[in-house]
């Protein structure tokens, strides 16, 4: 049992390391050789845990959207918030690690457009990792309207549109670097305010 612990263990630090450097250096400029430099072992050690560079950012990036989705499910839980409060708590969590991890935004943004070059499709890849997030946002706005806390609107539009705010604020965090995304914060408070019944 050790032995599968200390496995784990190695894998996890490698991935810890693995992420620092691809938001430090950028998916493209990142080899196997520099993973295994900065994790302090041989490439024929990392190999037994990772076949190759991009199973490496794949569960780095795994690891990080996991770790998001657990904070979201604690604000889900909480019944002391309304559905209106969780929705913010949840949108406002979001933007704060957009906020505090733009360079592992523009570092995701290479990475897709990588998968993209290869014939793959870069949208599954990006609704594998957000369907919990977004399944939470429609979870809340259900119980919201059966609560009579919100009006009945489509939940799979609000849902979306939701959604494509948060990714505009990744948008321009990592492309039009922008530091300031006040007004998409505004935004998603004007729709949050027009879901409440009157």
């Amino acid at each position: 049992m050790a032995i599968v612990v200390e496995h784990d263990k190695r894998r996890k630090e490698i991935l810890e390391k693995s992420f620092d450097l691809f938001c430090r250096e950028g998916y493209e400029d990142v080899t196997f050789q520099k993973i295994a430099d900065a994790c302090g072992i041989t490439r024929t050690t990392l190999y037994i845990y990772f076949k190759n560079k991009k199973e490496i950012f794949a569960w780095s990036i795994k690891q990080f959207t996991l770790d998001l989705e657990k904070s979201l499910l604690r604000i889900v839980k909480d019944r002391s918030l309304s559905s209106e409060q969780c929705i913010r708590s949840i949108c406002d969590h979001i933007i704060t690690e957009e906020q505090k991890n733009p360079a592992l935004f523009t570092v995701l943004l290479s990475y897709l457009i990588q998968v993209r070059k290869t014939g793959e499709d870069p949208d599954e890849r990006v609704r594998r990792r957000t369907v919990r997030m977004r399944h939470l946002l429609s979870t809340l706005i259900i119980r919201g309207q059966n609560a009579g806390e919100f009006k009945r609107l489509p939940v799979k539009d609000v849902e979306e549109l939701l959604y494509t705010l948060l990714e505009s604020a990744i948008f321009r965090l990592a492309v039009l670097n922008q530091r300031d995304i006040s007004v998409v914060r505004t935004s998603i408070d004007l729709v949050i305010t027009g879901l409440l019944k009157a």
